[in-house]
């Protein structure tokens, strides 16, 4: 390719740079993970690598459903919960 101010550069050319970019990064974290694989498979400790792995993934999607499935509570129980709190309150102590 020639030597063009950025500017300059057509969408075409942007598009296939941004492109071949994307694909070098994916090959090289690909085989990096190939790579540790290979070296996680040739440990003696591998089941036990295994089960840790698989336990922390279920915790992360234990948390992740957590903190985006669970609603808040609704805002007029909480406030009837107060208001029941300070009714049943000694000396309306609340």
């Amino acid at each position: 390719m020639t030597a063009t101010p950025h500017g300059s550069r057509g969408l075409d050319e942007q598009a296939v740079l941004l492109m071949a970019g994307l694909a070098d990064l994916a090959v090289t974290t690909i085989s990096s993970a190939v790579g540790t694989v290979q070296q996680l498979l040739r440990r003696s400790d591998g089941p036990d690598i295994a089960r840790d792995a698989q336990q922390d993934l279920m915790a992360r999607g234990r948390i992740t459903l957590d903190r985006y499935a669970a609603a808040p509570p609704a805002h007029l129980e909480v406030l009837a919960q107060h208001v029941l709190a300070r009714r049943t309150a000694p000396g309306g102590d609340v």
